[in-house]
């Protein structure tokens, strides 16, 4: 659902109705940095918010609905929605309004929740979109009023700000999966740079927050990970870049682990695999020492 001239409620209500998805999910998809609904490639409902993609450009070539297994008529598929806001402009731009998309997100969580009780909402998210989702939680107005699971992946957040989303009503209620990965510390870096965390002590997400007891992080280049996820029959190639922000999504696999993750609840087996390698991080440049000393594990090394 989006770009559409038919009101919101009024396009929800036509979503929801959707006997090939009545059963399943709503799936919110929440872009990051540098998009903005409308225009061209920057648009999220013409990339990486569509089925079919229309737009060239390599990472807008990687359809989230068709990755999370929307467009097969399967039963139970439910809706995916592509929520877009203005993301462009300077980092600290981008980061401000996407506080305040976070506060509309709310509201559209709220009419889903009116329009579709007791059917699960989760979202999923990446880079600055991420902090969207987290301000949803923070802005809920009841716990209830959150989402039930949400992916965050490579999460262009500050620990502080996560940390107080995640202590809200909505946000404890919340399964979290912050899915983070030693490619995207460069970006991190950059991003920490820019929003001056250091002068305050400050530090990205993608280490995990000790004090958010249902938020589990998941890093996916982390060798017990890929193994774990293996073993889960998530393919996972040992083929790595030294700089990706966009991995968390385009590596092979992912995406439908995630659908499973939000359609299945990930089964007994599934989240048992999780919670035996959840947080298992490795330093932050590991990638980048490894790379220098050479890699035990054989590791190909390639670049974005």
């Amino acid at each position: 659902m989006h770009g559409s001239d038919t009101p919101p409620g009024r396009a929800l209500d036509l979503a929801l109705a959707d006997p090939a998805g009545r059963a399943g999910p709503v799936i919110v998809l929440v872009h990051g940095y540098k998009y903005q609904p409308g225009r061209d490639r920057h648009c999220p409902h013409r990339t990486l918010g569509a089925l079919d993609p229309d737009c060239p450009g390599w990472v807008g070539q990687h359809s989230w609905p068709r990755g999370l297994g929307f467009g097969q008529g399967a039963e139970g598929e439910g809706v995916a929605i592509s929520f877009g806001w203005q993301a462009r402009g300077s980092l600290w731009q981008a980061y401000r309004r996407a506080g305040e998309a976070g506060e509309m997100l709310a509201r559209l969580v709220e009419m889903i929740r009116a329009r579709a009780p007791g059917r699960p909402v989760h979202a999923v998210s990446h880079s600055l979109g991420a902090r969207v989702v987290l301000s949803a939680l923070a802005a809920a107005s009841r716990a209830e009023a959150g989402f039930d699971r949400a992916i965050l992946l490579s999460a262009a957040e500050l620990r502080g700000p996560a940390a107080r989303a995640l202590s809200s009503p909505a946000g404890r209620r919340a399964e979290v999966f912050n899915v983070t990965s030693r490619e995207n510390d460069i970006f991190d870096l950059l991003f920490e740079l820019g929003m001056g965390a250091p002068l305050r002590g400050e530090r990205a997400m993608s280490e995990g927050i000790s004090e958010a007891p249902n938020m589990r992080s998941l890093q996916i280049d982390h060798e017990d990970v890929r193994r774990a996820l293996g073993r889960a029959g998530v393919p996972m190639s040992h083929d790595a870049s030294m700089a990706c922000h966009w991995s968390t999504y385009t590596r092979p696999g992912l995406l439908g682990f995630y659908a499973r993750l939000l359609r299945e609840g990930g089964g007994p087996t599934l989240a048992t695999l999780i919670d035996a390698v959840a947080d298992q991080q490795d330093p932050r440049w590991s990638r980048f020492w490894r790379t220098r000393t050479g890699s035990a594990m054989g590791e190909t090394w390639r670049g974005a």
